[in-house]
């Protein structure tokens, strides 16, 4: 009779690991075929995972949701141009990063390398509800013809999932990603594309605000059938250029974006935390700008006033300060800033009347004191450990103290 190790099934033959990124990303299909032999096994989240294969993995997820910001921002000025399709090159460029994700999310859920189980159901929740928002919006444009507004429900199911799976990558790579210049870098990179998520609705008045100025300067940057398919809609072009109140910009700025800005600079801990996020979002948003002009594509204004709420949030936060004096300061600060750009014509319609300006002071500071509230709270502490039932106790007892939100 045969010995049972004569008769079982050999062992994959895994080739070499590359030496360093850099040589794996030269030979992509080698580094892709030794991940998969490697990684591609069964298990539960919490697996031990080593630093470099980490390291690839998250690169991965930036890599695709920079292909989501690049098609998402080509998107917008190309709605302002054209008619919608389906298969338009934004829309392509979108869904290239897209299936990108879909990849990462089915290997977590399979190996469970680099998540623990709270990370992969954000992932697996957020890139579900993506997906399913998907045909409902196909749909709403079928119903409704001309939909360019950021604010449809159908496009807000969008946001909302790439948020979730967002958040699920944020906190996988922060649980296990060794403390260092790495981990911070790479959680800045994925809190630029939560944030880059969280404000991108406001781009439409960005845009609209432009592309109405340049209409009724008699120089429309929208093409005839554009604007002829809008008019046969029973849309004026101030109707589908600039489709909300203008108090709408502002308060998502402030009570959506700072917001945002807010969780991000207590979770990664740097001092300039959110001023770097704001920073860069601005600085890509400037070269988008110039490509897409030279392009010929219609162009929008930038909101800089962003960044003044960021040096604002970073101050509050290295200061201690809490929400409920550091919202309203912020609030002062922003419009004051506002102003100075409208002055300038540099900025979407804000409605300044105080009413408005209230109504956000008091949004934005309830929401601030009550994420100091959740950071101090027992469940919070919970919350932020990690749930691994792929990790052994053997194998979690023998590891370095480290991982969650950062103390600094």
């Amino acid at each position: 009779m045969p010995h049972p190790a004569a008769s079982a099934a050999p062992a994959r033959a895994v080739p070499p690991a590359p030496g360093s990124l850099a040589a794996g990303l030269r030979h992509p299909v080698a580094l892709l075929r030794w991940l998969w032999l490697a990684y591609m096994t069964p298990g539960h989240p919490g697996r031990p995972t080593g630093q470099a294969e980490l390291r690839w993995i998250y690169t991965a997820w930036l890599g695709a949701f920079l292909l989501k910001m690049l098609g998402s921002s080509w998107d917008v000025s190309w709605h302002f141009r054209w008619l919608r399709d389906d298969l338009a090159p934004p829309h392509l460029l979108n869904s290239a990063g897209t299936a990108v994700v879909v990849a990462l999310v089915v290997f977590h859920s399979y190996s469970g390398h680099g998540v623990d189980r709270r990370a992969l159901h954000l992932m697996q929740w957020g890139i579900g509800t993506f997906l399913i928002a998907i045909p409902i919006d196909i749909l709403n444009h079928r119903i409704n013809g001309l939909d360019i507004t950021s604010w449809s429900p159908s496009h807000a199911l969008l946001y909302i999932g790439t948020a979730i799976m967002l958040a699920g990558a944020i906190r996988g790579w922060w649980l296990y990603a060794a403390p260092g210049r790495t981990r911070d870098l790479v959680a800045l990179g994925l809190w630029l594309f939560f944030v880059e998520n969280v404000v991108f609705p406001d781009q439409h008045q960005e845009y609209g605000v432009l592309s109405l100025r340049a209409y009724e300067a008699g120089a429309t940057t929208a093409e005839p059938q554009l604007l002829d398919f809008a008019a046969a809609q029973g849309q004026t072009p101030t109707m589908f250029m600039l489709p909300v109140p203008s108090w709408v910009h502002p308060a998502w700025l402030v009570c959506a974006g700072l917001l945002s800005l807010v969780v991000a600079r207590k979770v990664v801990g740097l001092r300039w935390a959110a001023s770097v996020v704001v920073g860069t979002y601005l600085a890509y948003r400037a070269v988008v700008w110039l490509g897409l002009v030279a392009l010929d594509f219609p162009p929008s204004v930038l909101p800089f006033v962003l960044l003044v709420g960021a040096v604002c949030v970073d101050l509050a936060v290295t200061h201690r300060l809490p929400g409920w004096t550091a919202a309203p300061a912020t609030v002062a600060a922003v419009y004051a800033a506002a102003g100075v750009q409208d002055a300038a014509g540099l900025l979407p319609p804000w409605d300044f009347s105080w009413w408005s300006i209230g109504l956000v002071l008091v949004g934005f500071t309830a929401l601030w004191t009550a994420v100091d509230l959740v950071a101090r709270s027992s469940s919070f502490d919970a919350w932020r450990r990690p749930v691994e039932p792929g990790r052994s106790a053997d194998v979690l007892a023998a590891a370095p103290p480290g991982g969650g939100a950062s103390s600094r």
